[in-house]
């Protein structure tokens, strides 16, 4: 396995490098230090697997880094380790194409779950982002997730998560606040937008969402 993986702070590199190797022992680890740097090594560094930037790195701005690099190299995995926290800085690259936005500030444990994940096809979307209640957010939600499935709601991704976790329409409704032929109504309407049959099936799409509620 090849990996990029752009920051321009050395520490955090060797730090996340053994959580790199956890993915594959022999996996090849080659780094940048700005976006300049980065769009050289995925030109001419070799076929990569994965590729890892942080949002703020010299060279260009943080989101226009991720459109670039999607248009660039649209085949390869994109994940995002930034240290902001800020909702634009998590939705923005998520609705641009990268696949995961991981917090620098989560476990190791964490950061691998998010990209094994990613690398098995699923999308990791960052638990701070789909925790919050508030409409704003359900939109980010909605968008980080939307570039696949643009007809869902952020309240119908709220209501996914809690299937995914195996809640009842009942458990649902009471946390999320409404009644439970409300939470039905919601059901309904997400297995014809993912065209699924049942319940088992919508979770298999939310496993791939992200929406899972693992971390």
């Amino acid at each position: 396995m090849r990996i990029l993986l752009a920051d321009d702070h050395p520490l955090f590199r060797e730090g996340v490098k053994p959580v790199l190797e956890k993915l594959d022992p022999d996996a090849e680890i080659i780094e940048a230090v700005d976006f300049p740097s980065a769009f050289e090594a995925m030109r001419h560094g070799g076929e990569m697997d994965l590729a890892l930037l942080d949002l703020y790195m010299p060279g260009m701005s943080g989101i226009d880094g991720v459109i670039r690099f999607r248009a660039m190299f649209p085949d390869i995995p994109l994940v995002i380790l930034s240290a902001s926290e800020q909702l634009d800085d998590m939705q923005k690259p998520l609705a641009a194409g990268a696949l995961g936005y991981i917090s620098k500030s989560s476990s190791s444990d964490m950061i691998l779950g998010a990209l094994r994940r990613v690398l098995a096809g699923g999308v990791y979307t960052p638990p701070s982002l789909l925790d919050r209640d508030d409409d704003e957010a359900a939109a980010a939600a909605a968008a980080a997730v939307g570039k696949r499935y643009p007809a869902l709601s952020g309240r119908q991704i709220q209501v996914l998560r809690h299937l995914a976790k195996g809640s009842s329409n009942r458990q649902i409704g009471e946390a999320l606040d409404v009644t439970e032929g409300t939470i039905k109504l919601h059901v309904a309407a997400i297995f014809r937008i993912l065209k699924v049959n049942n319940r088992t099936e919508a979770v298999l799409v939310a496993q791939k969402m992200g929406l899972d509620g693992d971390d």
